[in-house]
Parts: C-alpha cells; structure tokens; sequence
C-alpha cells in the first residue's frame, strides 16, 4: 500500500487534471520504474501508471520528465503516455501517466517505429540544447543552449560525467587526457547537421508495445542535439532490430561512417552508467578511446 499522504494527493492530482473524481480502489507494483516505485492505479474510472521517488533527491525530476514528453507528443511522430500530471506529498514527488495496455506488435512495428524516429529527428530547434536541463537516469542532465554540436557533447555531456566521476574517485587524469585529444578530433565523427529533437535515452528498456501494436516511447531525456545519440544509445544493449535501422535509413538518410560516429556518442551513456552503477563500465569507454 502507499502511504495515506500519497493516496490523497493522486486522487487529487487526478480530480483537478481530469475534471472528474476518482476513487482509487487498487495499486498494483510494477517494474520499468528503475530507479523509481512504480505502480498501477486502478480507480472506479479507469487506471493510470504512477512512478515516485524521493523529491529532495531529484528535484524537479518529473516536471521535467512530464514537460519533455509533451515536446516529444507535439511533435506527433512517435506515440508517448499521456501526462495527466505530477505533484508532491510530504518527501515523495510523483508523475502520473496514462495507463498504457500493451499489444502483441503490429506488423510493420520495426519499420515504422525506426521511420517515426527519422521524422522526429527531423524537428530541429535553432541551437542544440533546451530551454530547461532534465534528467538521465537520477544524474542531472544539463541542456544549456550551444551554437555547435562539439561544443555541447564537450561541455554539456561529457565533462560533467567526468567531474562526477572524478568526485567520486572512478576515474583518473589518464582518462581525462584521453578525452582531451578525442575533443580535438570530435569533427570526423560528427557530420554536420541541424540540432535534431531526441528522445535522449533511447535504450530498449525505454520503449514499449502501445493498445495498437505501435511503439510507445518512454522515460525521456530530452533535448536537440546529434541525432547519432539516439542511434547509438538504441544499439548500446543488443540494439533493436535490423529493420528499424534500414527503414530508419530509407526516411532520413545516414552518413557512410555512421557506426563509427554512434561509438563516440555512446561514451555519453557509458559513461553515465560509470557514474551510476560503478566502474565495469570503464573498460568499454577505455576500448573507444583507446586510439586517442
């Protein structure tokens, strides 16, 4: 059970978004919340998906979450859970969602799902960033407005992994001087390119089969930046499925050196995970850089 404060303040939270009153009658645990409780709500009108977590911890963590699935639903290319909205009781802060009933895939789902994203990433922004910083996994993630894609893998994405990492004593000067002359050479990687609105966590635990059969994405990290990150994150733990890379392709055309470009995007993530779950993750960021 949640605790009573918890209880009152969704059903309130539902009454004020949904103009209706609602009775919660069960709460159900589920897992996909990873680093937050994650529930079903069923009420006498209908059931939604609750995720909380510690509010001083992660301050602002679900408005953000909740204000880059708008960005991503405007856009109107992939299908995301509809916010109903977010609040806070006591220490707790929550987001509530739409509950999604999943499907068996449809028949086209990689196809389509891998076009859905080549026409997201066709929505661009005047500079790379965002008018708001968010979250990647429970790290702050920093979105400070750039004018060059280097410039903003440099300072807003990799350097603050490495302050954190080296505040916490998982890596050395040795890495950092890797990094150094990789930032000297971030130009072959990347080709130029307009900003690209992303998804920003784009891993296989982060997207979902929708009422449908079409894919649902999840848990966003929000922001405009290469579009080699979203593709590189995709492949990171197994990589989604052939056919999502060539209908990618067929709608939004790559660069023939794309593989080698997403590596170098994945030091992001990768590095991400040093910080978050220690450093086994270091081996595959010392294997990438290992020619620099």
């Amino acid at each position: 059970m949640l605790p009573d404060a918890l209880h009152l303040e969704i059903e309130t939270v539902l009454r004020e978004n949904t103009f209706l009153h609602h009775t919660i009658t069960k709460f159900t645990p589920v897992g996909g919340g990873c680093i937050n409780d994650a529930h079903v709500v069923t009420t006498d009108r209908g059931s939604f998906f609750v995720k909380y977590n510690h509010a001083r911890r992660y301050p602002g963590m679900f408005e953000a979450e909740a204000r880059g699935l708008e960005v991503l639903k405007n856009a109107a290319e992939l299908s995301v859970p509809e916010v109903v909205g977010t609040g806070q009781a006591d220490d707790r802060a929550f987001l509530i969602l739409d509950y999604i009933d999943s499907r068996p895939q449809e028949k086209n789902f990689w196809e389509n799902f891998g076009r859905g994203l080549a026409r997201l990433h066709k929505h661009s922004n005047q500079h790379f960033g965002l008018e708001h910083s968010n979250y990647i996994g429970s790290l702050p993630q920093r979105n400070a407005f750039r004018e060059s894609w280097t410039e903003f893998f440099v300072n807003e994405r990799i350097r603050p992994q490495l302050h954190f990492s080296r505040e916490s004593g998982k890596t050395d000067k040795d890495l950092e001087k890797k990094f150094e002359r990789l930032f000297a050479r971030l130009g072959e990687f990347f080709p130029a390119e307009p900003p690209a609105l992303l998804h920003g966590d784009l891993w296989s635990g982060n997207y979902m089969t929708g009422s449908h059969g079409e894919a649902v994405i999840i848990d966003p990290a929000v922001y405009f930046g290469h579009r080699y990150m979203d593709l590189g994150m995709s492949k990171l733990f197994g990589g989604f499925a052939p056919e999502f890379y060539r209908a990618y392709h067929d709608e939004y055309p790559l660069d023939p050196n794309w593989q080698q470009g997403i590596e170098i995007a994945n030091l992001y993530p990768l590095m991400v995970h040093v910080n978050l779950f220690g450093g086994g993750y270091l081996g595959s960021v010392n294997s990438i850089l290992g020619g620099f």
